[in-house]
């Protein structure tokens, strides 16, 4: 069996702040997965987005959205994802926006609180893998 391997950037997504794909896609035979980069809160220009944790928190689940459309899928083909939080007591917040996101899937899941995140003034960062069937 080959392994195809693609990067995914898609429209309006905010630039990499290094050396790394938006997401990898590896596709084997019928199913392709797609491992997410850790998403921060920032537009297409890389410029934070909102101070405060459900603007941010929004900001990241659209964001890994439109990574998972680009991918040809959607947030119901998410398998995997990891929270990290500079705030653990915002838990309950984060909690119920990514009920709304993902009202009828519910991945695997890590929850972190971290001390600082690469961008000053993010207090929210998501990866996420992702399973499709091709075809």
């Amino acid at each position: 069996m080959t392994m195809q391997r693609s990067s995914i950037t898609p429209a309006g997504a905010s630039p990499p702040l290094g050396a790394y794909s938006p997401a990898l896609a590896i596709t084997l035979g019928a199913a392709r997965l797609v491992f997410v980069s850790g998403l921060l809160p920032l537009d297409e220009n890389g410029d934070l987005v909102g101070d405060d944790i459900e603007t941010q928190a929004r900001c990241v689940f659209d964001s890994l959205r439109r990574v998972l459309e680009a991918s040809g899928g959607g947030l119901e083909h998410a398998v995997k994802m990891q929270i990290f939080l500079t705030d653990i007591s915002e838990y309950g917040t984060v909690s119920a926006i990514r009920n709304e996101y993902l009202a009828t899937a519910r991945p695997a899941s890590t929850l972190v609180e971290v001390s600082a995140l690469v961008r000053p003034g993010c207090r929210i960062e998501i990866d996420a893998v992702a399973a499709i069937l091709n075809g």
